[in-house]
C-alpha cells in the first residue's frame, strides 16, 4: 500500500511538471495510469482535466470536472475550471452559472475575476466585463494579463480615459514578455498615446526571440503606423516560426491587410471573403466585410462592394445590439444636441470681456466626417507654428463642465460669469496639455469633425477663434461614411444605410447653419474639391485667413504624415498619399443605390451648388 501511494505521489508531481513543460500528452498518460491505479484520486482527475484542455479538447476537459463537482461540490477551483472550458465550447449560460458557484463558495481572486471578465467579453456584454475586470485588476493589481485585458475592454467600450489609467505604470507589472509589452504597445497607438506606445514596443522588440504573439501585435502596430516595411519584416519573421499557424484567422487578417496596401488585390479580396465566409460568430463578421468591401471597390467591383458593405452594416448592428442595446434600439439616430440650439436674446447679453485673441485661441476643424478634415489637419500640423492633438472630446467634456454651474447649454450661457468661463476654458486646456505641450507662440489645432455640432460652446469660450468648415460633396461624404468602420455605437447606427446617413447629415448641417446665423463665427468654408484640384491657392488662402506666415511644409502634408506615422482617423492610410483628386465624384459609381438618400440631401446639394 505504502509502494502504490508513493508511486501515485510520485506519478502526480511528474505529471505536473510535464503539464508545466508544455507535455500535456505525457501529463495525460501520467494521470491516466494514476487513475487506472486509484480512481478516487481527486488531483490525478484534475490534471488530467488540464491536459486535455492544453491538448485542444476542452469537451473531455469538461467532463473530467463535471465528475469532479460531483464528487466534491464545495471545492470552488473545481466550479472555475468547469466554467472555463465551457467557455471554450461557447456554453456560455452554463459557464455563468458555474462562475457563480464558485463565487457562492467564496472565490474572489483576481484570476477568478479575469475569467469571468472574459466570459462577459464573449457575451457581448462589454458594461458587465469593465466591472469584473476592473475588480481583477484590484484584486491582482501587479498581474499584465489582467490589467492588459481590462485595459483592451476599456478601449473596445470608448472609455478611452479609463483605458489609459489601466495601462498606467505598465513597465512595474509582473510577467511581462514581449507578448504583453507588443499588446501594450499597440493598446497605447490606438489610443492616441504615441510616446508610450513606443516605449512599450521598443522593449517588444528588445527580445531577441519573441513568439509568435509578439511578432503578430508588433506587425500589426507597424501596419496602423504606416510603416508598411516594418510591417513586413515582422511579418517575415512571423512566418519563420512554428507557432505561427497557431494564430488562424488574426494572421491571415493582417496578411490580407498587407496585400491591399502594397496593390495585390485579388489576393486580399479572396482573403477578406475567405475570413468573412468562415467567421462562426454572425456578430464579428463586420470585423471582416469592411476590408472586404474596401478591396473590392479598389479592385472597381462595386456592386460586390456595395453587396458586402450591406452585410458589414448587417453584422455590425448586431455586434451593437450585444455590446449597447440602448442604442441599437433607437429607429433613427437621434442626434441629440441638434434639439437645442441658442437663444439670440442670451447670446446678445454675452460678456466677452476677457475673451482670448485669435492667436491664443484653438483653431477649430469642424464637418460632417469624411469631408477632408484629416487632410486640412495634417497641412497645418506640418507648419512650425501649429500644433495638432489628433480628435480628441475635450470640446465635449468642456462643455460638461458647464453644467456643473447649473447653466442651460446652449440656450442659457449668458448666466456663465467670467471667472467660470475661465475655469472651463482651464479645463479645456489642461486636457489639451494631456496630449501636447505648445511652445511659446505655438497653436492649437483642435479637428473633431463634429464639433460642428458645437458651435455654441467654441463661440461662447473662444468667440475669436478661427473656424475652419471643411466642405465636400455631399454624396460623396455619405458614400465615404458608409464605407468606413467606425467603432462609436452612435456613429455605427447613424451609418447602417444610406437614407439615414444623409438625414443625419442634412440635420447636422441644418443645425450647424441655424447656429452660425446666431452666433456669426469667424469661419472659411474650405471645398475639398477646389482645394485638391488647386492645393498651394487653396493652402495660401488658409493661412491668410488664420493669420499665419507663411511656410512651404503646408504644401507637404502627405509627407509630414508619413514622419508622424500614427493617425487616429479611418483614413490614415490615405493621408500618406500625394494631394490628389481621385476621390472626387466616388459616389458616381454607387448612384443607383442613392435613390432613397437624395431627397434629404436637396438643400445642402442646393446651398453648395453641387450638382446630382
Amino acid at each position: 500500500m505504502a509502494d502504490s501511494r508513493s508511486e501515485n505521489q510520485e506519478d502526480a508531481r511528474q505529471a505536473l511538471l510535464q503539464l508545466q513543460r508544455g507535455d500535456a500528452a505525457g501529463a495525460e498518460r501520467l494521470s491516466r495510469a494514476m487513475l487506472a491505479r486509484s480512481p478516487d484520486r481527486l488531483d490525478a482527475r484534475a490534471t488530467l482535466g488540464l491536459a486535455l484542455s492544453a491538448q485542444g479538447r476542452p469537451r473531455e476537459a469538461v467532463a473530467a470536472f463535471e465528475e469532479l463537482v460531483r464528487l466534491q461540490p464545495d471545492v470552488a477551483a473545481w466550479w472555475i475550471n468547469l466554467g472555463t472550458f465551457r467557455r471554450q465550447l461557447g456554453q456560455y449560460d452554463e459557464a455563468l452559472a458555474d462562475y457563480a458557484r464558485a463565487a457562492a463558495l467564496g472565490e474572489r481572486s483576481g484570476s477568478f475575476f479575469y475569467n469571468v471578465g472574459l466570459l462577459h467579453i464573449d457575451r457581448g456584454d462589454y458594461d458587465s466585463a469593465r466591472q469584473v475586470l476592473a475588480d481583477a485588476s484590484a484584486a491582482a493589481p501587479r498581474d499584465a494579463p489582467v490589467r492588459i485585458e481590462y485595459a483592451q475592454c476599456c478601449h473596445d467600450s470608448m472609455r478611452v480615459e479609463e483605458a489609459v489609467r489601466a495601462l498606467h505604470g505598465w513597465e512595474l507589472l509582473e510577467g511581462l514578455d514581449a507578448g504583453h509589452c507588443a499588446s501594450i504597445a499597440l493598446l497605447y497607438l490606438t489610443l492616441g498615446e504615441q510616446a508610450a506606445a513606443r516605449a512599450a514596443l521598443a522593449r517588444a522588440e528588445a527580445d531577441p526571440q519573441p513568439g509568435a504573439q509578439a511578432l503578430l501585435r508588433i506587425a500589426q502596430f507597424h501596419e496602423r503606423s504606416n510603416d508598411v516595411a516594418g510591417a513586413e519584416a515582422a511579418l517575415a519573421r512571423l512566418r519563420s516560426i512554428p507557432e505561427a499557424a497557431a494564430l488562424g484567422e488574426d494572421l491571415e487578417l493582417l496578411e490580407a491587410q498587407l496585400a491591399q496596401r502594397n496593390g495585390r488585390l485579388p489576393e486580399a479580396v479572396a482573403s477578406f471573403a475567405r475570413l468573412a465566409a468562415g467567421c462562426r460568430e454572425p456578430h464579428r463578421r463586420h470585423l471582416h466585410l469592411f476590408p472586404l468591401a474596401k478591396a473590392l471597390d479598389a479592385a472597381g467591383r462595386y456592386d460586390e462592394a456595395l453587396a458586402a458593405l450591406r452585410e458589414a452594416h448587417a453584422a455590425q448592428m448586431l455586434h451593437v445590439r450585444r455590446t449597447n442595446p440602448g442604442v441599437a434600439e433607437q429607429r433613427e439616430p437621434p442626434l441629440a444636441i441638434t434639439r437645442h440650439g441658442c437663444d439670440p436674446r442670451d447670446v446678445a447679453a454675452w460678456d466677452e470681456t476677457d475673451a482670448p485673441a485669435a492667436a491664443d485661441s484653438p483653431i477649430f476643424i469642424v464637418a460632417f466626417p469624411r469631408s477632408g478634415t484629416t487632410l486640412l489637419e495634417q497641412m497645418l500640423d506640418a507648419h512650425p507654428g501649429l500644433v495638432t492633438m489628433d480628435e480628441q472630446p475635450y470640446l465635449q467634456q468642456a462643455i460638461d463642465r458647464i453644467g456643473d454651474f447649473a447653466v442651460r447649454y446652449p440656450s442659457g450661457l449668458a448666466a456663465l460669469s467670467r471667472e467660470q468661463l475661465a475655469l472651463v476654458r482651464e479645463r479645456y486646456w489642461e486636457l489639451t496639455r494631456r496630449k501636447v505641450t505648445l511652445a511659446p507662440g505655438q497653436r492649437l489645432i483642435d479637428k473633431n469633425p463634429l464639433n460642428l455640432l458645437r458651435l455654441p460652446a467654441i463661440q461662447r469660450l473662444f468667440p475669436n477663434a478661427r473656424i475652419l468648415l471643411a466642405v465636400r460633396h455631399p454624396c460623396d461624404v455619405v458614400l465615404s461614411c458608409y464605407q468606413q468602420h467606425f467603432r462609436a455605437p452612435e456613429f455605427a447606427l447613424i451609418c447602417r444605410d444610406l437614407p439615414t446617413l444623409a438625414r443625419s447629415y442634412a440635420r447636422a448641417f441644418d443645425f450647424w447653419f441655424e447656429q452660425a446665423a446666431i452666433l456669426e463665427p469667424a469661419v472659411l468654408e474650405v471645398r475639398y474639391e477646389a482645394l485638391v484640384a488647386a492645393f498651394e491657392g487653396g493652402a495660401r488662402a488658409i493661412a491668410d485667413f488664420l493669420e499665419v506666415p507663411w511656410h512651404d511644409a503646408l504644401l507637404e502634408p502627405a509627407r509630414h504624415a508619413r514622419e508622424r506615422g500614427y493617425i487616429s482617423t479611418p483614413s490614415y492610410s490615405q493621408v500618406i498619399e500625394p494631394v490628389h483628386g481621385r476621390s472626387v465624384g466616388r459616389w458616381r459609381r454607387y448612384e443607383a443605390a442613392f435613390a432613397e438618400a437624395l431627397p434629404a440631401l436637396g438643400s445642402q446639394l442646393g446651398r453648395w451648388g453641387y450638382d446630382a
